[in-house]
C-alpha cells in the first residue's frame, strides 16, 4: 500500500527511493532485478524483512525478457529423467495461473509426429501421460492423441507427407518482462525499497563478512553505500562478477547457455496455434508460438562464455531456426528478411559435466559464497517462486532467524485479484470495444480501469500507439507514473513491448512519443541503438555479422 513514507511506484519518486537506499539499514539487499531477484525481494518483504532491491538497468532487461514466454512444466525435461523438476514446475504453473491469471494464461500445444521422428507416437503418448500424472491430473485439460487427419485440421499449413498423427496438451503463456515487473511492484507494495539504474561496484566487508554494497546511481551520477546484514546475488549471468567482489579468486560457478528466438510475421509462417516440434537438423525440441500479429520461434541451446552484454542472435542461429520452421511449414520459404526481431538470452545454469547444453539440469542452487553473501543460480522462469522461497530461507538462516514462510502462492500479484471473465465484461461496456477490453484486462488485470481512466480524462491518450495493434497512449503514461519506466527502452521493450512486433523496432514511435514525456532526440537515438543490439537490425537491413 502506498503511504506518505512509501510513495507510489513511479519514475517521479525514484529520488526518494535512492535516498532511502543510502540512508536506511536493511536486513537484506537483493542485487538483480530479473525474475529471481524480484521474486526474492517479494518473498523476503512478505516475511517482514527490511528489503532493498537494486538493478543496474531495468527490470527484466537481461535474460528475464528473452525467454520463450512460457510458464510450462518442462515436458522435454522428461527425456533427461528430471521428474522432480517437471513435478515442481507443473505445480508452479498452476500457482501462477491462480495468482496472476491476467498474464499467465492456458495455451494448448500440438505435437505432431512424422515418420522417422526421434520420438515415435507411442513414446509421445507415454511422455504425455506421465506429464499429466506429474501435474496430479490438475492441468487445464488432459492430453489427447490425434490421428493425421485431425492434426491437419488443426494446422492446415503443416507439412502432410510422412505425418502419422500427434497429440495436444496444455501449458501456459506469459509476458516474461511483465511477470518480473509485477513481482518487483509487489515487493515494493510489501515495503521493499526498489530502484533501477543502480550499479553495484563492490561489496562492503566487515570482519570478512559481507555487510552491504558500494552502489552508484547511474542517473544521478552519485556513489553511496547500502548497509545490509545480508546480500543476495541474483544477477544470473553476472553472478560470478558479484561473487568475486568478496572472493577475487573464486572459480566460475555458472555455465551459460544461449537461447535464441525469432519473431516472424504470423502470415508468413502460417501456424494456427502453438506447436512443439523436433528440429530436423539436430533433433532438438523447439516451439512455434502465436503472439498477436507475430509468430515466435525458438529456442536454441548452445554454450556461451562471452560478455553477457554482447550476447546476440548470429546468422548461424537465425538460419538454424528458419530452416527448422521451413521443414514443417514448406510454403513459408522464410529468409532472414522475414525476421522482425531476433533476440538471445543466457541461461545461467548450475555448472555440470553434461557434454550437451540441453542435457544440463534446470534445477537451481542456493549457496553461501561468503559469510553474508548468498548466491542463487540455475532454475527457470516457471520455478522462480520456489527459487525465491529457498533463497529467502537461506537469508533468514544467515540472519539467525527462525525460517518463516511468505504467502507468495496465495496472495495475488498486482492486477490478479478478480475473475477475468467479469473484468472483460465490465471493460467491454466501459471502453465500448471488446478487443480493447481484452487487451487491457490481459495486461493489467483488475488495474485496467486505472489505465483507461487516463484515456477518459484525456482523449488523446485513448489513441492507438500503432494501428491496428491494441496498445494505447495511456499505457505509456501509466508505465511512467506507476511502473517505474525511466526510458524509452523501458516503455517500448518491456512495459508496452511494441519493439518486438514492429519492423523498425519502434523507432518511429519512439520519436513520436518522446517529447510528451521529456525524452530528447539523444534519448531516441540511444533507444534505436539499444533496440538494434537486443533485437538485431530492423527488418530488411543487414543481419548481424559477429558470431558469439
Amino acid at each position: 500500500m502506498t503511504t506518505a513514507t512509501h510513495p507510489e511506484f513511479g519514475a517521479a519518486n525514484r529520488p526518494a527511493f535512492i535516498a532511502a537506499l543510502a540512508r536506511e539499514a536493511f536486513d537484506v539487499l537483493v542485487i538483480g532485478g530479473g525474475i529471481v531477484g524480484a521474486g526474492v525481494a517479494r518473498d523476503a518483504a512478505m516475511r517482514g524483512l527490511r528489503v532493498a532491491l537494486v538493478e543496474q538497468s531495468d527490470f527484466a532487461s537481461g535474460t528475464s525478457s528473452r525467454s520463450s514466454r512460457l510458464v510450462h512444466g518442462g515436458l522435454r525435461y522428461l527425456e533427461n529423467g528430471q521428474l522432480h523438476l517437471v513435478f515442481e514446475a507443473s505445480q508452479e504453473r498452476r500457482t501462477l495461473m491462480r495468482i496472476a491469471p491476467h498474464i499467465v494464461r492456458p495455451l494448448q500445444f500440438l505435437w505432431p509426429v512424422f515418420d522417422g521422428a526421434r520420438i515415435p507416437p507411442w513414446k509421445l503418448r507415454a511422455a504425455l501421460t506421465l506429464y499429466d500424472a506429474l501435474a496430479l491430473f490438475r492441468n487445464v485439460a488432459p492430453h489427447h492423441a490425434l490421428g493425421a487427419a485431425a492434426v491437419s485440421t488443426l494446422e492446415p499449413a503443416l507439412r502432410r507427407p510422412g505425418l502419422r498423427g500427434g497429440a495436444t496438451y496444455f501449458d501456459a503463456a506469459t509476458d516474461d518482462a511483465r511477470l518480473t515487473l509485477l513481482n518487483a511492484r509487489a515487493a515494493h507494495d510489501a515495503g521493499a525499497v526498489v530502484a533501477t539504474r543502480v550499479r553495484v561496484d563492490g561489496l562492503l566487508l566487515e570482519a570478512h563478512a559481507v555487510r552491504g554494497a558500494r552502489a552508484h546511481d547511474i542517473i544521478g551520477n552519485q556513489s553511496f553505500d547500502i548497509a545490509a546484514r545480508c546480500v543476495v546475488n541474483a544477477t544470473g549471468p553476472w553472478s560470478d562478477t558479484i561473487r568475486r567482489f568478496a572472493q577475487p579468486n573464486a572459480t566460475a560457478s555458472v555455465r551459460g547457455t544461449k537461447g535464441v528466438h525469432l519473431a516472424l510475421p504470423a502470415e508468413r509462417v502460417g501456424n494456427a496455434g502453438a506447436l512443439t516440434l523436433l528440429s530436423p537438423i539436430d533433433g532438438r525440441v523447439f516451439f512455434v508460438l502465436p503472439s498477436g500479429a507475430t509468430t515466435i520461434v525458438g529456442t536454441t541451446d548452445t554454450d556461451y562464455d562471452g560478455d553477457p552484454e554482447a550476447v546476440c542472435a548470429t546468422p548461424t542461429d537465425v538460419t538454424y531456426l528458419l530452416q527448422s520452421v521451413d521443414a514443417y511449414f514448406p510454403a513459408a520459404r522464410l529468409t532472414p528478411d522475414d525476421v522482425i526481431a531476433a533476440w538471445a538470452g543466457i541461461r545461467p545454469l548450475v555448472g555440470g559435466d553434461a557434454r550437451q547444453p540441453d542435457a544440463l539440469s534446470r534445477e537451481h542452487a542456493v549457496t553461501t559464497t561468503a559469510p553474508g553473501l548468498i548466491t542463487v543460480s540455475g532454475g527457470k522462469l516457471t520455478t522462480y517462486r520456489v527459487m525465491a522461497r529457498d533463497t529467502a530461507d537461506a537469508v533468514q538462516r544467515s540472519l539467525g532467524q527462525r525460517v518463516s514462510e511468505a504467502p507468495t502462492g496465495s496472495v495475488s500479484l498486482p492486477g490478479g485479484a478478480t475473475n477475468i471473465d467479469a473484468l472483460l465484461e465490465r471493460a467491454a461496456q466501459r471502453t465500448g470495444s471488446r478487443a480493447l477490453a481484452a487487451h487491457l484486462v490481459h495486461r493489467y488485470g483488475d488495474e485496467w480501469a486505472g489505465v483507461w481512466s487516463l484515456a477518459e480524462a484525456d482523449g488523446a491518450l485513448a489513441v492507438p500507439l500503432v494501428s491496428p495493434l491494441p496498445y494505447i497512449r495511456a499505457e505509456v503514461s501509466w508505465a511512467v507514473a506507476r511502473e517505474m519506466a525511466l526510458s524509452l527502452g523501458d516503455v517500448l521493450m518491456r512495459r508496452v513491448p511494441l519493439a518486438w512486433q514492429l519492423a523498425d523496432h519502434g523507432a518511429a514511435l519512439a520519436d513520436a512519443i518522446a517529447p510528451a514525456y521529456g525524452w530528447s532526440a539523444a534519448d531516441v537515438a540511444e533507444y534505436v541503438r539499444d533496440a538494434a543490439l537486443v533485437l538485431g537490425p530492423p527488418a530488411g537491413t543487414a543481419t548481424p555479422s559477429r558470431e558469439s
